[in-house]
């Protein structure tokens, strides 16, 4: 089924099938609602009205701390700006192999891409990065003008590092050369152009990041946020997937 990208805003890719199926029930998230991450909004939201406009763009890698909100960031982009024909395909992580065919399937059409990866890192032995790094800039055709890689992951370089690695390279007069291995490695992230980190945020920002889960909270605000620093402890991890969690849990109580 050939998918009406006009209306449309947003796929996934089904390898077993291959064929992209539409989503129609999108995470509603909105920037607004992403809190302590400001100054990596403002730098996706550069970029993609740079890209809307057909001005030069980065592909972004997102990285660092689980639950501080870089999947939730990619899927705002999307809600905040579909209506100026940005689309969204999301494909995992072992589909990379499909992207090239992908790609050829949007190239030609009016609107701007934005192809998704999510938790985008690789193991030793995994090769299938090689061929992504083709679509990204590598490949004897220069890559489509509507699309671009927004991707996420926990590690900067992608790629599992190694101390042999490192004992690898050498010094040659005063000038570090790298390993093979360390600049393979560095050769794959070094294609985003845009890299935004994310760590994990102190104690006021992660009771901000609760407020706004409780804008009109009726009870005692400091009771609230005990609880919210009880139920983090918990987990030994304070971002915004334990504020929501907590939301999740506290909200229905009475005081």
């Amino acid at each position: 089924m050939t998918i009406d990208w006009s209306t449309t805003r947003a796929a996934v890719w089904r390898p077993q099938q291959g064929r992209l199926r539409t989503v129609s029930a999108i995470d509603p998230v909105t920037l607004d609602s992403l809190v302590g991450i400001e100054r990596q909004k403002q730098a996706m939201v550069d970029n993609t009205e740079r890209f809307l406009a057909g001005r030069p763009a980065n592909n972004a890698l997102l990285w660092g701390a689980r639950g501080m909100g870089k999947s939730s960031l990619v899927k705002a982009i999307l809600n905040a700006y579909s209506h100026a024909g940005l689309r969204l395909i999301e494909a995992h992580k072992t589909d990379l192999y499909s992207l090239p065919d992908i790609v050829d399937g949007v190239r030609e059409l009016p609107q701007r891409f934005i192809l998704y990866c999510d938790d985008f890192s690789f193991e030793v032995n995994d090769d299938s990065w090689i061929g992504l790094k083709t679509v990204l800039d590598g490949s004897i055709e220069r890559p489509p003008e509507n699309v671009l890689l927004y991707a996420t992951s926990n590690r900067r370089h992608l790629l599992p590092e190694s101390m042999q690695d490192n004992l690898d390279s050498r010094l040659v007069g005063s000038e570090l050369h790298y390993a093979d291995a360390i600049e393979e490695k560095l050769s794959l992230s070094d294609r985003f152009g845009l890299w935004l980190s994310f760590y994990p945020p102190d104690q006021e920002d992660f009771l901000r990041i609760v407020d706004s889960y409780f804008p009109d909270f009726p009870g005692d605000r400091a009771r609230l946020h005990a609880a919210a620093q009880r139920f983090a402890a918990t987990r030994a991890a304070r971002s915004g997937r334990t504020a929501r969690q907590f939301f999740n849990e506290y909200s229905g109580r009475e005081e």
